[in-house]
């Protein structure tokens, strides 16, 4: 199932229950995961909402990405919505 976020492009694969992240804004990556590290982020990212410097990610092991408090908020919104993908 192909998901289209505001901020996270990928494809949920309900046979493996794994989100398979393909996009973060403009970056391209190729990450899976699998239910336990999806909900860590998700917890992560919630818990630390309110940080006014947003968000720096790492794709690829080396790539830094910055979010800023709306990109997080938006990111955080796109995780809700896969969240439900999940068995």
């Amino acid at each position: 199932m192909n998901f289209i976020g505001d901020i996270i492009t990928g494809e949920f694969d309900q046979f493996n229950d794994e989100f398979v992240l393909q996009q973060v804004k403009q970056f391209s990556t190729s990450s899976i995961l699998n239910k336990d590290q999806f909900n860590s982020i998700y917890e992560y990212l919630n818990s630390h909402k309110g940080e006014m410097d947003g968000q720096v990610l790492t794709l690829n092991e080396q790539m830094l990405v910055r979010l800023s408090k709306e990109e997080a908020d938006l990111f955080i919104n796109d995780l809700n919505e896969i969240r439900n993908f999940y068995h």
